[in-house]
Formats: structure tokens, C-alpha cells, sequence
């Protein structure tokens, strides 16, 4: 038997305003910062093999590790649209390509409970964060370490109606599973580009809005 709803959201852009990458390079790679970004945006590398070279240079020990974490600008709507979700029945998850070893902090600093997060494993090691991504996997992702799209086609398959939150192209895919699209940044161009509609978001205020006026898309499924 399904269940009746679903709100699946990605983590880095979506519920936070930046990156934590975005943090790491701005605070402790200042000079090396216009390389760094370009390289990222040119793809030089595979999303996991950046990351998981940054994460690791971060030198940093763990409680100052944890300081930067809380650095993070989440989205100080999220928390409410979350225990909304959950309120009227339905599941929240995250899935991230980024790690859950940020992510798990942020959520227990603001006091957010009952929320699954599917994402890259992370443990602090030498300083740094290690991402302990399996190839073997099931979902496992080449470039982003985690297949949002595969990983996303299966959790929907326990639900009637399924919300997706995303900014991104890593995003794209799984959110189009979606009955519902909340869209931030470069993931509005490439929903634009594939003709797919979506409600755009500047915030999770927006995502709360759209809830409380279209309140049946929570049991009758898209609107």
C-alpha cells in the first residue's frame, strides 16, 4: 500500500543559500578561490573527485570543522515547511551530492527530527572531511557520487504524490519524476529548456505559500 505524500529535497542551494564548498573556499582558499570556481564550473573533474579533494584540504579540526558547518546560511523557512510536511502525513527526505556528515549537524542544530537524508557518507579524518562513497553501490554516481535519479525513482514508488525541491542539474532528472517541482537557480533554465513546469522559488517561503494555497495537492496529488 502507498503512501500519501512525498516532499524529496536536495540540501546545498535549495534548503541552505550557499554551498558548503562555497564556504570552505571563501573562508580558507581566498587565493586560490577564481581557480577553484572556474575549475568547478568547467568541470575539470568529476563533482565527487572536487569535493572530495577540498573537503579533505580543509586543515581545520573538528569543533572548528563544526564551526564552519554552522556557516552554512540555511534556510530559515525550511524547518516550518518540514514539520508542515510531516504535520499532514507525508515524509520529507533529503538527497544531496554532497555529504551527510554536514548536513546530519545542520539539521540537529535546528532541532529538525524525523528527516531521512540520502547522501555521500562523510566521517572527519586528518583534518578534513573523508566522503566514504561505495562504487559498488547501488545508487552510485561516477560524477556525483550519489544518482539522484535512480535513488529518486525508487522512494517514489511507495508514494501517491511526490513534491521535488532542487536548484540544479544534478537535480533535473529526478526532480522531472516529480508530480510537483519547487525550482530554484540554473534548475528554472533547464526545467525552461525540457518544457517542464515548475513553481519557482526564491525560499522555502515560497514552498509554504504554495502549500497553504494549494492545500490539495497534498492527498489529491499535482496542481
Amino acid at each position: 500500500m502507498t503512501k500519501p505524500f512525498l516532499f524529496l529535497s536536495d540540501f546545498d542551494g535549495t534548503l541552505s543559500d550557499k554551498d558548503f564548498f562555497h564556504v570552505i573556499i571563501d573562508n580558507y582558499f581566498q587565493k586560490e578561490s577564481e581557480k577553484l570556481y572556474a575549475d568547478w564550473d568547467n568541470k575539470v573533474t568529476t563533482d565527487l573527485d572536487y569535493l572530495t579533494r577540498l573537503f579533505q584540504a580543509i586543515d581545520r579540526d573538528e569543533a572548528g570543522i563544526d564551526e564552519d558547518i554552522l556557516k552554512i546560511p540555511f534556510d530559515p523557512y525550511a524547518k516550518r515547511v518540514i514539520e508542515r510536511v510531516q504535520k499532514a502525513g507525508g515524509d520529507f527526505f533529503v538527497i544531496s551530492a554532497g555529504t551527510d556528515y554536514y548536513i546530519k549537524r545542520i539539521f540537529n542544530h535546528y532541532g529538525i527530527h524525523g528527516v531521512k537524508i540520502f547522501s555521500n557518507p562523510g566521517v572527519y579524518e586528518n583534518r578534513g572531511i573523508r566522503l566514504n562513497v561505495d562504487p559498488e553501490g547501488k545508487y552510485y554516481s561516477e560524477m556525483y557520487g550519489i544518482d539522484k535519479e535512480k535513488l529518486a525513482r525508487d522512494l517514489m514508488a511507495d508514494y501517491d504524490t511526490v513534491f521535488f525541491a532542487g536548484d540544479s542539474r544534478p537535480d533535473l532528472k529526478a526532480a522531472m519524476l516529480a508530480d510537483t517541482i519547487f525550482a530554484k537557480g540554473k534548475l528554472q533554465g533547464l526545467l525552461d529548456e525540457e518544457n517542464r513546469p515548475y513553481v519557482p522559488i526564491e525560499n522555502f517561503a515560497d514552498v509554504e505559500n504554495y502549500l497553504l494555497n494549494h492545500q490539495e495537492v497534498l492527498t489529491n496529488g499535482s496542481c
